[in-house]
């Protein structure tokens, strides 16, 4: 494709994933932004309402008209809250459009996983099928032939990239899998709670939805098709005093023992078509700062005896989103995989 070939729109592009989603697209060789739309008092540029894009785009920004938007565009990204992109979605598909929804409505396969979950009746559950889990080092052949993505949670992506090389080699106990995840503030979304005021996250560190985070089942079904057998994590989430990132350290128990060599070379065999991962060397481990705006995973093991601890680092708002949208993009559409990302 040509550059500017492909028109994209962003329902949505008042949060902080959207906003990225413009940063991206803005540089990228095949693809124009044609319409932004989301939750807005009243109409106005979108540079009036980040000023960082004065110049670069000025489109007007209003609430969302799915008629107005299939009409501007081919491919439509929704960054939209959990139980509001089920309101849109089957319209978008019904237009014939190529949807990349990055909420959780449609990444859970089983109807009533999702509800518990997320307190809400799913209102198109015929179309779980039709979504493929948008997590291209292990989906990247179905996304390549798919119309509709469903693009994973940011506590997912690290966690199950992180896992993902042992349980499907069936090289750990999958009834002890850890994992303790580490996030900045921007991974609760844009609006306005006390919990997310500067003076309560400053200077602190909490856990938070302790075993209870509706990320869990997410991991756990995606680990459970890797592994051919039902795993269930235990999973721990906090909340650290930092803009963006997730550092996310995974406990497992070998069921023999194996040298952090030879784990370094399974996963670094496992990754080698993925572009994105990065397998660090052994005695070295990952650090936010080292994937900040990038849409990289970089992992690093460590092992003593038969535990293994696998460490993670990835951009919420990027890999953990927006970058991996339109890594999705790029390979639904025909890009090359890293277009506009590297």
């Amino acid at each position: 494709m040509s550059k500017g070939n492909l028109k994209v729109a962003i329902v949505g592009a008042t949060g902080y994933a959207g906003c990225e989603l413009i940063k991206i697209l803005l540089c990228h060789p095949g693809a124009t932004i044609t319409s932004v739309s989301g939750k807005v008092e009243k109409a106005e540029k979108i540079s009036d309402i980040f000023p960082v894009f004065k110049g670069r785009l000025d489109l007007v920004c209003d609430n969302v008209d799915v008629p107005a938007i299939s009409k501007a565009a081919d491919l439509i990204f929704l960054a939209l809250p959990h139980k509001v992109s089920m309101l849109f979605v089957p319209d978008f598909l019904k237009a014939g459009k190529n949807v990349v929804d990055l909420s959780a409505d449609y990444r859970l396969k089983d109807t009533a996983v999702y509800e518990k979950w997320y307190g809400a009746k799913h209102t198109s559950a015929s179309l779980l099928k039709e979504a493929v889990y948008g997590l291209p080092e292990l989906h990247k052949n179905e996304i390549e032939k798919s119309k509709f993505i469903a693009n994973p949670g940011c506590y997912p992506t690290g966690s199950i990239l992180g896992s993902a090389p042992l349980v499907s080699k069936g090289l750990v106990d999958t009834d002890q899998i850890i994992v303790d995840s580490k996030s900045g503030v921007t991974g609760a979304g844009r609006a306005a709670s006390l919990a997310l005021n500067f003076a309560e996250v400053n200077e602190n560190f909490k856990a938070y939805k302790i075993n209870q985070h509706q990320h869990m089942p997410e991991i756990d079904q995606e680990l459970s098709n890797a592994a051919g057998s039902k795993i269930g994590v235990t999973f721990t989430p906090h909340l650290v005093p930092m803009n963006k990132g997730i550092l996310s350290t995974i406990y497992f128990t070998l069921k023999k023992e194996t040298s952090a060599a030879e784990l370094l070379a399974l996963y670094k065999q496992f990754y080698k078509d993925a572009p994105f991962v990065r397998v660090l060397d052994e005695g070295i481990f990952p650090e936010t700062k080292h994937v900040y705006s990038t849409n990289f995973c970089d992992i690093g093991i460590k092992v003593t005896g038969r535990r293994v601890i696998v460490i993670t680092a990835i951009d919420n708002l990027w890999k953990g989103a927006a970058s991996q949208a339109v890594q999705n993009m790029n390979l639904m559409m025909g890009f090359g995989e890293t277009a506009g990302l590297i």
